[in-house]
């Protein structure tokens, strides 16, 4: 029998209404035990290993994950063979080949990655990346038929392809063949591509369905790289020397980080700091990044650059910088992104405003819907998944935000939350009618509307989705992994913990309370409305901290007028390297008062 969730400071109810507890149960603090005194590891970053899965026979490799060790033979895919063989075939031949990838940051990854593998066999693909507007997702005819008008006889799609049943067909009606790499659901038979990989199609049994595109494309690069050795071909590329790609892919598409993923961005970090790719180096410069490459900085900082090109520019920008090589162009092209970031910050802002206050209203004093489906005529539609998210992230439920259009059309996009697979429900009222087109995967989804669409889809989900989200919101309680003091919070510590990361969805980052601590000096800073503060002990020791877009929330209204007051806090650890100082951060999360 399970143990029940143990409490954790016994708060039954914080700031924000949460209970805590501890994210280890009876069984876990053993094995936390063992691993700490197996391997010498401390008891803290033990307990963070025990509490994600880590067994103590797996604990010694789990902190020093390799691609040979994680990554499955890719014949495992279906249809890799036959895919690997036609590229290995067509860079003999020196075919004309053209890429077709999605706007967003793993599209663009996944077309660098092939972009720069052709290159080294002396092949400049065509590449084409839609038009997030004008076009939408996916291949269309037109597209098709530019590529094939301009010399393409073998069309690769990327991050797309796998629902595109009439634009491969019509591709291949002109005599192009097409290889399909991808990791969409599929909702319903998979078009007549040549060959068609994706870890998600109902037949394919190889358990890879947590890759993005990027990861399905690194192993598609490993297998045609096998096919060409055995067609005699020496000289082959390093593969390995892509992965900061790879990573950059994994990270911004949100996939579980487990498994071979968390060795993907493990490794693919490695290579990042080393700066060989000039696009990634020239767009950390822009982002002002200071330190080493982390995590945070591809998913926040790297990534929104790369995707501002496809939601409000060109939507090519982002391949281009990943697959350049000359400097000055690099910097050139992250400029521009780094400009156009800046404008979609903007419109985003302006955009959350409206759709945070019209969902205020929507809720009102009660529970509310369990799915929030606004739209506007208001909002450009390159920042609908935006909008989704932070709406996800504040009325902690799944989230449409739609751009409504002239004709009376919408394009929007959704978010959800872990166990609320919404990808799977968006495929349902497209099989159904209910809207017009739409796909994705548990956690995004992105659709198109037509008039007099929105409310049956607005109940559609209410009723489809009602008991999960109820079920996701009930276990939303926040899970502490351990208690520390701001004394105790040392850059060592932080470092130690980095070794059971990278952290992020499916690998959550480890959570601390420190336990009747006071905030002093709070304010708001920044243009999010953030609130930093000082965390501080009883014995007087000080850690720097901040709430992230908190200004306007309990949180914030707590640590604002709470000054020196006493409350139990929780959040995650980091390190701030500012002016080329490192510092830990304390991020809140969350606050309770404690009990008398």
């Amino acid at each position: 029998m399970l143990d029940a969730p143990r409490p954790f400071l016994d708060v039954s109810r914080s700031v924000t209404g949460r209970a805590w507890i501890d994210r280890l149960d009876s069984t876990t603090t053993r094995t936390a035990g063992a691993i700490a005194q197996r391997i010498g590891v401390s008891e803290i970053l033990a307990r963070v290993m025990a509490a994600r899965g880590v067994g103590v026979d797996g604990a010694e490799s789990y902190l020093e994950p390799t691609i040979r060790a994680l990554m499955p033979d890719p014949s495992t895919l279906t249809a890799m063979d036959a895919l690997a063989e036609r590229m290995a075939r067509a860079i003999a031949d020196s075919e004309s080949i053209a890429l077709f990838g999605d706007y967003d940051v793993d599209g663009a990854c996944s077309c660098a990655l092939m972009a720069r593998y052709l290159r080294h066999f002396g092949i400049v693909p065509q590449v084409h990346i839609p038009d997030r507007i004008f076009e939408g997702y996916g291949p269309n005819i037109a597209a098709m038929d530019k590529l094939i008008d301009a010399g393409a006889t073998l069309i690769v799609t990327l991050d797309c392809g796998t629902t595109s049943d009439k634009p491969i067909a019509h591709a291949r009606s002109r005599g192009a063949d097409v290889l399909v790499i991808d990791h969409h659901l599929a909702d319903h038979a998979l078009p007549e591509a040549n060959a068609l990989v994706n870890p998600n199609r109902p037949d394919d049994i190889s358990g890879l369905g947590y890759l993005c595109a990027a990861g399905v494309t690194f192993m598609a690069l490993v297998a045609i790289n096998r096919a060409m050795r055995q067609r005699g071909d020496t000289g082959l590329p390093d593969l390995l020397k892509l992965l900061d790609i790879v990573a950059l892919g994994t990270v911004c598409d949100v996939v579980p980080l487990v498994g071979l993923n968390r060795a993907f961005v493990v490794r693919g970090l490695e290579v990042a700091r080393r700066g060989d790719n000039k696009g990634m180096a020239a767009l950390a410069l822009a982002s002002r990044i200071s330190g080493p490459i982390n995590p945070y900085h591809l998913g926040f900082l790297i990534g929104p650059r790369i995707n501002a090109g496809g939601r409000i520019g060109n939507a090519a920008l982002g391949t281009e910088l990943l697959a350049v090589d000359d400097e000055h162009h690099a910097l050139s092209i992250a400029a521009r992104l780094d400009e156009l970031n800046t404008e979609r910050q903007r419109i985003e802002v302006e955009a959350v405003e409206e759709a945070t206050a019209v969902a205020e209203l929507e809720i009102g004093t009660g529970e509310g819907p369990s799915v929030l489906v606004l739209a506007s005529a208001n909002w450009h539609q390159g920042v609908v998944g935006l909008v989704a998210a932070r709406l996800r992230e504040r009325f902690e439920r799944p989230a449409f935000a739609i751009a409504l259009h002239a004709d009376g059309t919408g394009t929007g996009s959704g978010r959800s939350m872990p166990g609320v697979d919404l990808g799977s429900a968006v495929l349902k009222a497209v099989e159904t009618g209910l809207i017009a087109k739409g796909g994705g995967h548990a956690m995004a989804a992105g659709i198109t509307i037509k008039p007099g669409q929105l409310g049956p889809f607005r109940s559609f989900l209410a009723d489809t989705l009602a008991t999960d989200v109820a079920a996701a919101r009930a276990a939303s309680a926040l899970k502490v992994d351990a208690a520390l003091t701001a004394r105790g919070a040392s850059l060592d510590l932080v470092r130690d913990l980095e070794r059971a990361g990278p952290y992020g969805s499916g690998n959550p980052g480890p959570v601390f309370a420190f336990p009747a601590h006071r905030a002093k000096f709070a304010q708001v800073v920044g243009k999010g409305g953030h609130v930093s503060f000082s965390l501080v002990s009883e014995d007087g020791a000080k850690l720097k901290a901040i709430a992230f877009r908190a200004a306007s929330t309990e949180i914030g209204d707590a640590l604002l007028r709470g000054n020196d007051t006493s409350f139990h806090f929780a959040g995650s650890l980091g390190i701030d390297h500012y002016q080329g100082r490192e510092q830990v951060q304390f991020r809140l999360l969350d606050l309770a008062k404690p009990k008398a």
